[in-house]
């Protein structure tokens, strides 16, 4: 909200069974009375000048979700916590931020609300052993307040717990959290289900309740946070070799290796709504060399744009593979040769890096007669599951027109090969022919490419010494012109 109208009182509408319902409001108009619930006429009894506006629950829940995303740069286990909220596991976390004047917990809360209020946004945030102790806190206590024992004067709505229950706790005498702890839980649990246990047990740590990440966090991840922000390729550079030299020693213990990894690198500047810069980088094969790594990350580097500096670089080993130790020579060198093995491997990923995953492949065998489908695409350095050779017996030619060309060819029927043909507009007489080869398309592909069912190959060669490869797509059938493509050369 813009700050001019922070100060006039301010709601949310929806409809409900054909009434103007208020949904949410400002601080403005909470202090004249109005509250979530009432009617838009009761509300504007309390203030004429109310201003309203639709609610949009929709855009409500994506901005919640971006805000959940940027509170990355603060831990890696962030959640969206509907309709207003986001929730944060920070452990393990906090002893990254400080400054002169806070430390550890407080520097992370202040350094959070600081920025979310910088973004024109009210918030509150509460640190606390559980997120159910957190949750009832931001809402109904102290923020302040981290103490276990600060949940026993909160109302029992802070334990996230249906109005009617509530209501039914009222009615026994119990207002506050506290109430419940000298109450026989079999009597709790007789009277009011399983959920008041649960939710009693969650906020005092006696039950789990594990938080869900809104992405998924990658095993083997390193943070950097910085002091002052960082903004020269050097000390990026510096920054990622320290980074690549954690994250292998993680992976060795485990025995693993990296196929794919992202560098996210937040700025000081970076909005609520901004996502963090990002560069993947993957492998050929398994490695956790980090002098290798670092070379192949140097070209991707020059895509940051630091602006007024980073202050966090994050490094995920996002996929990974199993990697053991290799056995070396006396020499050191391994024992497939000297350095063959890595360099190739470098050189795959380099070539990759460049022209893209898809340009740097390796053709295999696949079981299929059809000339466009008996090879498939395999990562380049990956092991055959069970190589397969090619179908023998036959000449394939080397080059292959995708999608074949239709020719206009002459022959004798029902099954010569043609005596000439016109491709492009040229005239080809054949002086040599060999065939006819049939190949059947495979009949669980239906009427296969070209919805044609049978070809009738042929080599031919033109009087120029040219070689090519020509089919008859089809049975012969009386009355019809049969259709004739090109659809390789030969040596």
């Amino acid at each position: 909200m813009p700050p001019d109208q922070r100060a006039r009182p301010f709601a949310l509408l929806r409809t409900e069974r054909q009434r103007r319902m208020v949904v949410a409001v400002n601080r403005a108009a909470a202090m004249l009375g109005i509250v979530p619930g009432q009617t838009l006429s009761d509300a504007r009894a309390l203030e004429p000048a109310l201003e309203v506006a639709e609610a949009t629950p929709e855009a409500d829940s994506a901005l919640l979700g971006r805000i959940a995303d940027w509170a990355r740069r603060y831990s890696p286990w962030t959640a969206a916590d509907e309709p207003d909220g986001v929730v944060i596991d920070i452990t393990g976390c906090a002893h990254l931020f400080g400054n002169h004047l806070l430390e550890g917990e407080e520097a992370l809360a202040a350094d959070l609300t600081g920025r979310l209020r910088a973004a024109g946004f009210s918030v509150r945030a509460a640190i606390a052993d559980t997120p159910a102790a957190a949750w009832g806190l931001v809402r109904f206590g102290s923020p302040e307040e981290r103490r276990r024992e600060a949940l026993d004067g909160l109302p029992l709505a802070a334990l996230r717990l249906a109005p009617e229950m509530v209501e039914g706790l009222h009615a026994l005498g119990l207002r506050r959290i506290g109430d419940l702890h000298a109450m026989p839980r079999a009597g709790l649990a007789a009277r009011f289900g399983g959920r008041l246990l649960q939710r009693y047990d969650q906020a005092f740590g006696r039950l789990d309740e594990p938080i869900s990440p809104r992405r998924p966090v990658a095993d083997h991840r390193e943070r950097l946070t910085f002091a002052e922000p960082i903004a020269t390729p050097e000390s990026i550079a510096g920054a990622l070799r320290h980074l690549l030299g954690r994250l292998c020693k993680g992976l060795e213990a485990a025995g693993l290796g990296a196929r794919r990894l992202r560098l996210d690198a937040h700025r000081t500047d970076q909005r609520v709504d901004d996502e963090p810069q990002s560069l993947t980088l993957g492998t050929s094969r398994p490695t956790r060399d980090p002098a290798a790594l670092a070379r192949l990350f140097t070209p991707l580097l020059e895509r940051i744009e630091p602006g007024p500096g980073l202050e966090t670089l994050v490094l995920s080993a996002t996929e990974t593979g199993p990697l053991s130790a290799v056995q070396t020579g006396m020499d050191g060198e391994g024992a497939d040769g000297p350095g063959i093995n890595d360099g190739l491997a470098e050189l795959v990923d380099r070539l990759t890096l460049r022209l893209g995953e898809r340009a740097v492949l390796r053709l295999v065998p696949r079981e299929s007669w059809l000339p466009e489908r008996c090879v498939a695409p395999h990562p380049p350095l990956e092991r055959l599951p069970s190589p397969k050779p090619w179908p023998a017996g036959q000449p394939r030619p080397l080059r292959l027109l995708t999608p074949p060309e239709p020719v206009e060819a002459t022959a004798p029927l029902p099954d010569d090969p043609p005596l000439q043909f016109v491709w492009r507009g040229v005239r080809h007489r054949v002086s040599r022919a060999e065939g006819p080869e049939r190949i059947e398309c495979e009949w669980w592909r239906g009427e296969g490419s070209l919805g044609l069912a049978v070809r009738d190959y042929y080599r031919v060669e033109d009087g120029d010494g040219r070689r090519f490869w020509l089919f008859r797509a089809g049975l012969y059938r009386p009355g019809e012109n049969p259709r004739w493509f090109l659809h390789g050369f030969l040596g």
